[in-house]
């Protein structure tokens, strides 16, 4: 039964991949860029960024010797910000410790930045044909409808059962084709909402077809419910156009990414409430005396969006009040609005930063 699932995975993948640009080559370099990309983002979306960065950073040289900030800036609009931070960090391992050339053991590929099973699975056998077995989503799926599986995929115990099945059902001698396939047939054919059952080559020998519980796998741990809380920035602008925009320090999914002042809380707050409780508050990455400075002088604020953002996130739920601030203070360590859009910051804040422009400026 292996060899003939490995070999029905094979052919469908002969027949029905996708043309896409990390496919025309088996450089360690490129294919290590496209997974990094890949994880947590739907190929529709990741393939402009593959390109660009490929054309910005053609070599783990170039990747190696770039600053952060325009690998941050690059990757803007991806999420998973630490996903950019460790990739530029493995480049820069990559060069000290192995000068540029790619390691092809497994273990020596999981002893870079960021580097785990799939992406160090993934390299191995797509660019040097070892016998590993990659293990993302699309062949979670895959291996629990065929087997007929129902261990939770994402627990401890239902990680490391599908881990096994997945290196005995991996074809030994190509499992360059037989990787790149199971993830593309869960990603085109096994789907996880009305999968193509009716004409998949799988059909006779799926567990979960001719048992009709394919809707029902696989099976998940429920999540706990996101986190709701509202953040409250400050917007300020000077006579000359100025902004306090400051880079977030410490750990954190935005690490190293550039925001407005920011007050957070639990629950949403009146205006009055909000602008007692700045006067005393200490803000994260910015000098408090200068912000005590800025808000004791005669200053007029109004709420730019009347309705907040919703901005959604794995454990979080983000309600982004902004809180234009126009002061008559000069602003000495502050940065021209006009050009605070070359920096790298988050989605949310890069789409109210686009469209304050267009409408106040």
């Amino acid at each position: 039964m292996f060899m003939s699932f490995s070999r029905e995975i094979i052919q469908w993948y002969g027949l029905n991949k996708r043309d896409l640009p990390w496919r025309e080559t088996k450089d360690p370099y490129a294919i290590w860029l496209s997974e990094v990309i890949l994880q947590q983002t739907r190929v529709a979306q990741g393939t402009p960024y593959y390109l660009k960065f490929i054309a910005e950073f053609p070599t783990v040289f170039d990747l190696a010797g770039a600053s952060e900030e325009s690998v941050l800036k690059l990757w803007q609009g991806l999420g998973y910000y630490s996903r950019a931070r460790n990739l530029h960090a493995a480049a820069k391992q990559l060069v000290v410790e192995f000068k540029g050339v790619f390691p092809q053991e497994y273990g020596l590929l999981k002893s870079l930045k960021g580097v785990g099973d799939y992406t160090a699975s993934a390299i191995a056998s797509i660019c040097f044909n070892a016998p590993e077995a990659v293990l993302d989503g699309n062949v979670f799926r895959v291996l629990s409808r065929y087997l007929g599986q129902n261990a939770p995929i994402n627990s401890s115990q239902g990680a490391k059962l599908f881990k096994n099945l997945a290196l005995e059902y991996c074809d030994k001698e190509n499992p360059s084709e037989y990787n790149q396939g199971i993830m593309e047939f869960g990603a085109l054919q096994c789907v996880p909402q009305n999968p193509l059952c009716s004409d998949c080559p799988l059909q006779q020998t799926c567990v979960a077809y001719q048992t009709n519980t394919v809707a029902v796998l696989p099976v998940k741990i429920p999540k706990a419910k996101p986190k709701k809380v509202h953040h409250h920035y400050m917007v300020f602008l000077d006579p000359q156009g100025q902004t306090l925009y400051n880079k977030r320090t410490g750990k954190g999914i935005w690490e190293g990414l550039y925001e407005f002042p920011l007050l957070s809380s639990l629950a949403a707050m009146s205006e009055t409430a909000l602008f007692n409780e700045v006067a005393g508050y200490a803000f994260e990455n910015f000098n408090s005396q200068a912000l005590s400075a800025a808000f004791a002088v005669p200053h007029k604020r109004f709420l730019y969006n009347s309705t907040p953002l919703l901005h959604k996130l794995t454990h979080r739920h983000i309600y982004a009040h902004f809180w234009i601030v126009e002061t008559q203070e000069f602003l000495e360590v502050g940065k021209a609005f006009s050009d605070i859009d070359q920096l790298p910051t988050s989605v949310l804040i890069s789409d109210f930063i686009n469209a304050f422009k267009n409408s106040y400026f």
